[in-house]
């Protein structure tokens, strides 16, 4: 059964929801809604509401004491990602982190993925406290069917890895969960991208959460329904607590408790 999971993304050391594309470096990014309340206020709230599994992420510098508040509010509730390296992780799950969310790390600068930082981060941490983030852009593929290439760098370069059953095969030795941020819809409020949900549904092996483009409970049924209850699924920018308005938090409250 598909569940939501919540989010907290943190910029510049407050509570953001962001156009994920318009993240770049030296650019200030298109902001939906910047919130006045605290880091700790939304980890509080999901764990009284008993919303595990949720994800905080650092887009850029400047977020570390933030999402200490945040972890620290929801002890073992929440993942974190962002700035995650073997070095790191660690620490970020003394901090109170249920797992470090791995991504941009594990390719070189020229987008090439590092096996051994794979191995390296798992021996580190085990894979059980891993989920690697598999964000991505979509392409079309020569044979024009769609396609998705993980992008990192705050989803600017493309790597040389493809979202697909192959690929999630390939990696599940090293993490616990998948998250994929579809970069194209992130942030839109303009439907989600059905075909790769539908994809990641298909293989459905391991947990996997999906965040980009739901704007409704409408969306929230179509994750469930295109990957048969397999893919778990974030709402962001069209939550009424991150001033949205086109699913209130209390529908996805319910929504979980009947699950």
């Amino acid at each position: 059964m598909t569940n939501f999971r919540p989010c907290i993304d943190l910029h510049a050391g407050q509570v953001k929801q962001i156009i994920g594309g318009t993240l770049r470096e030296g650019a200030s990014p298109v902001e939906n809604f910047v919130s006045s309340r605290s880091p700790g206020w939304f980890a509080s709230k999901y764990a009284a509401d008993g919303l595990d599994g949720g994800h905080v992420i650092k887009l850029g510098p400047g977020n570390d004491g933030a999402a200490r508040e945040a972890l620290a509010a929801f002890p073992g509730g929440l993942q974190i990602g962002g700035g995650i390296s073997s070095e790191n992780a660690g620490d970020w799950l003394d901090f109170g982190a249920s797992h470090v969310i791995i991504t941009s790390w594990l390719f070189s600068a020229e987008g090439i993925l590092l096996t051994e930082r794979l191995k390296q981060i798992r021996k580190a941490v085990g894979a059980d406290r891993l989920v690697i983030d598999l964000s991505c852009r979509r392409i079309l593929q020569e044979n024009g069917a769609p396609g998705w290439c993980v992008a990192m760098n705050r989803w600017q370069k493309l790597t040389n890895v493809f979202v697909s059953e192959q690929t999630l095969s390939a990696l599940a030795e090293f993490a616990a969960e998948f998250l994929v941020h579809a970069a194209d819809v992130e942030g839109l409020c303009g439907g989600i991208d059905h075909e790769l949900v539908s994809m990641l549904g298909n293989w459905g092996e391991l947990p996997i959460t999906y965040a980009g483009g739901a704007a409704s409970m409408e969306d929230v049924q179509a994750v469930e329904s295109n990957s048969l209850g397999k893919v778990d699924v974030t709402v962001g920018s069209a939550l009424d607590i991150f001033g949205g308005d086109g699913v209130r938090y209390d529908q996805l409250v319910e929504w979980n408790g009947r699950r």
